[in-house]
């Protein structure tokens, strides 16, 4: 999510508590000295996201990125955009159309939506990151998309309604949303979203927005906990580990992703004989439940979902990817409910995934779910 250019708003926070990690920079070389010793890895490959230098700057590692791609992997701090063509097909951007992406992220199918529109077509990217929204402004201004072109705005898509006057009056053509966690925020150990780096517990969108993570497991209780795991996840352990994890939470607060994770495995181990796959799928599930709630992302959800009408043209098409249960049930319901009411003339009947070769190529795309609707022509 991107911080606007002028003359959108600046609504950037005057400082943010997680930095953004930069490449670690390799010296230019002055020829009146000993040139500086090249940056190498502490080991053989890198282990730690700011090792990770060659991936963190593609443009001057290009190759090495190219292997990383060519792997099935994502580069550190990049995200590969999932069912583009896909997503093209559904939404049938035309030159001078006007579109909104809900979820700018890095920008991956923005720019393929803006490619598609022009001439003369714009559209409306908003995010509520204010760490990666603006690298990724920056990305698709370098790009050639000018502010007439690409309307850039930080916040959470919940406020897209109070948008659509000020810089799509009439509405758009088409929308769409993904909602998955995008690679730079999982990978950024800084960001607290991943249990694979020991880091603080923290997992907010906007880090200078609400309670922490930490913060919140400090204030839950069991059956609240419970409640979350089943709703947010389908934990099939949701009792015992809410019980498990409140009462380690009583003894020594968690504070880092590790201790969470941590706790989970211990509260596993008294419930039975898990193999390794089985354990880190809990955990994940656990991260998972505990970022939706962290972050309000259904009830956040359920109000774009209300609101899509209101926002997009007679006859507008709408996508949205999904990458969970919990937010797959709510898309289906709503263009459901939407069909039935006669606010959409057409809707997807069984979700799209991506293709075999996709999935082989970027993993993080296995579990997606795509679901599209038409907007009625009254």
């Amino acid at each position: 999510m991107t911080e606007s250019d002028q003359p959108f708003p600046d609504k950037a926070p005057e400082s943010s508590p997680v930095e953004p990690h930069v490449p670690i920079p390799v010296p230019e070389q002055d020829p009146g000295k000993r040139p500086a010793r090249r940056v190498r890895y502490a080991g053989t490959h890198p282990r730690k996201f700011h090792e990770k230098y060659k991936e963190l700057a593609r443009d001057r590692y290009a190759a090495d990125v190219e292997k990383i791609l060519k792997s099935g992997k994502t580069p550190a701090g990049t995200h590969r955009p999932i069912m583009v063509d896909e997503i093209l097909q559904v939404l049938a951007p035309q030159a001078g159309e006007r579109g909104i992406d809900c979820t700018l992220g890095f920008g991956g199918h923005a720019q393929q939506l803006l490619r598609a529109i022009q001439p003369d077509g714009c559209l409306l990217g908003i995010d509520a990151d204010p760490i990666e929204l603006p690298k990724t402004e920056a990305r698709l201004r370098s790009a050639g998309f000018p502010a007439e072109t690409l309307m850039v705005q930080r916040t959470n898509f919940a406020a897209l309604p109070g948008l659509i006057p000020a810089f799509l009056p009439g509405g758009a053509d088409f929308l769409m949303a993904d909602l998955g966690l995008s690679s730079m925020q999982i990978d950024d150990p800084a960001r607290g979203f991943t249990f694979k780096v020991d880091a603080p517990l923290d997992m907010r969108m906007n880090p200078s927005r609400g309670p922490s993570a930490a913060e919140f497991l400090a204030k839950i209780d069991e059956r609240g906990l419970a409640k979350l795991l089943e709703d947010a996840a389908d934990e099939p352990c949701a009792e015992p580990l809410a019980r498990g994890l409140i009462t380690a939470q009583q003894i020594s607060a968690f504070i880092t992703t590790g201790q969470l994770a941590e706790a989970v495995r211990r509260v596993l181990a008294t419930i039975g004989s898990l193999d390794e796959e089985d354990v880190s799928s809990t955990i994940r599930r656990v991260f998972q439940a505990i970022r939706i709630a962290v972050n309000d992302e259904f009830s956040t959800l359920d109000i774009l979902l209300k609101s899509i009408p209101q926002c997009v043209k007679p006859g507008g098409r709408i996508a949205i990817l999904t990458f969970h249960s919990g937010e797959d049930r709510r898309v289906k319901k709503a263009f459901q409910a939407g069909l039935a009411s006669g606010v959409y003339r057409e809707i997807s009947s069984e979700v799209m995934r991506a293709t075999p070769q996709e999935r082989h190529d970027n993993p993080r795309s296995i579990p997606a779910k795509l679901r599209w609707a038409i907007r009625s022509s009254s």
